[in-house]
């Protein structure tokens, strides 16, 4: 008999508010190391994702289940490629990771100026990552 086992190719979140880091939950500032600068931070009704200078977090929360989350810290050393795509009022992320995995953040409701805020997390982003890389 032969199993495969299965693995989640790819994950997509829509974030629309930006958040301060005086707003963010407590369990998502336990996550953020005294070493660590916080960068920027989004929300949806039931995820949030925050970004530091040297690792982003992702909070999935189930919306059926209210005790389910699960919880993605990424360094980004572990990013293979990214990409950063513009669209009319919208800006995703790109990623693949070391490991094969892929996912995809989209931020919904951009003007020009949010959409800039995120050009400068993306560069941020991957400054660390070439860095570490060296």
């Amino acid at each position: 008999m032969a199993y495969i086992k299965f693995r989640e190719l790819s994950k997509y979140f829509d974030f629309k508010e930006e958040i301060d880091y005086n707003r963010l939950p407590d369990y998502a500032i336990e996550y953020i190391d005294t070493d660590e600068r916080f960068v920027f931070a989004y929300k949806n009704n039931k995820d949030y994702v925050v970004f530091t200078n040297k690792k982003m977090i992702l909070f999935d929360r189930d919306a059926m289940a209210m005790y389910y989350k699960k919880i993605h810290v990424i360094p980004y050393v572990s990013i293979s490629t990214s990409a950063i795509n513009y669209k009319p009022g919208k800006v995703e992320l790109l990623f693949s990771f070391d490991s094969g995995y892929q996912l995809h953040i989209n931020f919904v409701g951009m003007n020009h100026d949010k959409k800039e805020n995120i050009k400068k997390v993306f560069k941020v982003m991957m400054k660390e990552k070439i860095r570490l890389s060296k």
